[in-house]
C-alpha cells in the first residue's frame, strides 16, 4: 500500500509498531424469518487499521452514496477493508467504508474476520509525504484511537470526525 502512494515501503508497519494486535472474531448468523427487521451487524466503520474478511455467502454490504451495495462472495478469496486508522495514516486517501451486515431468509451464514491494529499507546497520524500544498493535513496525530472508536461504536456512531484537523 505505501509503495503504491510513492512512500517508504515499512512506513505503515512503522506506525502500527513492533507489538501490532491481530484480533479474531468467528461470526455465525443464523438465518431469519424476518431480515428486513433484523441486521446481523449495525452500520459502522472499523476503527483498526486493516480487516481482513472471509465469508461464506453474501451479507457484508457497504454504504456508497447513501446506498447499500452487497459484496459478492468470490470462492476462495478474501476481502480486505480499510479501517479509520489506516484513513488517518494515509490522510483520507484510502478511505475506511461504513458497512453492515444483513440476514437472511433462506440460509445461515458464517464469516471469519481478523482485525489488524497499531500497538497500543502508539501514537499515528498521516504520512508526512502525504501532506503538501494540493492536499493539506486532513488528521492529528492520535494515540489509542481505538478506544474512542468503540465508544461511539456503542451509540450508532463513527469516531474519525474527532481525529479530524
Amino acid at each position: 500500500m505505501a509503495k503504491s502512494l510513492k512512500l517508504e515501503e515499512n512506513c505503515f508497519l512503522n506506525q502500527f509498531g513492533n507489538r501490532s494486535q491481530y484480533q479474531a472474531r468467528f461470526n455465525y448468523y443464523a438465518h431469519c424469518q424476518r431480515p428486513d427487521l433484523v441486521l446481523g451487524l449495525k452500520p459502522h466503520s472499523d476503527g483498526t487499521g486493516y480487516t481482513i474478511v472471509l465469508q461464506d455467502e453474501e451479507g457484508l454490504q457497504v454504504l456508497k452514496d447513501e446506498q447499500w451495495f452487497t459484496v459478492p462472495k468470490i470462492s476462495e478469496a478474501v476481502l480486505v477493508l480499510m479501517g479509520d486508522q489506516m484513513e488517518i495514516m494515509t490522510n483520507g486517501i484510502f478511505k475506511s467504508p461504513v458497512h453492515r451486515v444483513v440476514t437472511s431468509a433462506e440460509k445461515e451464514r458464517f464469516s471469519v474476520v481478523v482485525f489488524y491494529a497499531p500497538e497500543l499507546n502508539k501514537e499515528i497520524g498521516p504520512e508526512n509525504g502525504l501532506i503538501n500544498e494540493e492536499c493539506p493535513r486532513l488528521f492529528k496525530n492520535m494515540k489509542d484511537y481505538a478506544n474512542i472508536h468503540w465508544e461511539y461504536y456503542q451509540k450508532g456512531q463513527r469516531a474519525l470526525h474527532t481525529a479530524k484537523v
